[in-house]
């Protein structure tokens, strides 16, 4: 399989994309820290075959915009707060999802990201697009180089900003945990709370 290369901004590219993942394939695309790869609910098994990743770690879920959420996970009230103050942006945050047990969710502060998502049912499963243990990539490609033949085609956005990785929280009970202090900083995180309950 020969990995394609589609410009982002082009007619119907986010269509294609959508439509390829519909069709059961890996994809990759850019978002608001490095490249991502998506699969359909369905197919996550091929996330880790690609990636080589460990069984044992999560998949993440991007959403297109907070309002899936409650489609999605058991919203807690602190979950609520923090999605209205920092989504789209670098907050994952960690529910109750049914049947699944805890899932990490996320809205990215990229446009590209949130329409391909959006044509996809508004949720996708998505990690970062490279070999596990390898540098992430920022780039289409950086992507290439890892995972070329791997994935049917790559939405090229151009350089995404890498950096900082998001701040994970876990809200999935009544206690607010900081699993991974990120591009949002642990104080601020607690002064959104504290506000919110003000």
């Amino acid at each position: 399989m020969k990995t394609r290369l589609l410009d982002a901004n082009a007619r119907g590219a986010v269509e294609e994309a959508a439509a390829a993942l519909a069709r059961g394939e890996v994809i990759a695309f850019p978002t608001d820290t490095v490249y991502g790869l998506a699969v359909a609910h369905d197919r996550i098994r091929d996330l880790y075959k690609v990636k080589g990743r460990p069984k044992d770690k999560r998949i993440p879920v991007m959403l297109s915009d907070a309002s899936h959420l409650e489609a999605s996970a058991m919203v807690t009230p602190s979950a609520r707060i923090l999605a209205a103050r920092y989504w789209p942006g670098p907050l994952t945050i960690v529910l109750v999802a049914p049947r699944r047990g805890t899932l990490a969710f996320r809205v990215p502060a990229n446009d590209v990201a949130r329409r391909l998502i959006a044509a996809s049912g508004g949720g996708l499963p998505v990690t970062s697009a490279n070999l596990s243990g390898e540098r992430d990539a920022t780039t289409a490609e950086e992507v290439i180089a890892q995972l070329d033949g791997r994935i049917s085609l790559i939405l090229d956005g151009g350089r995404t900003p890498g950096g900082v990785p998001s701040t994970i929280v876990d809200c999935s009970g009544p206690v607010v945990t900081i699993l991974r202090e990120g591009a949002i900083a642990a104080r601020d995180i607690e002064q959104a709370l504290r506000d919110a309950a003000a």
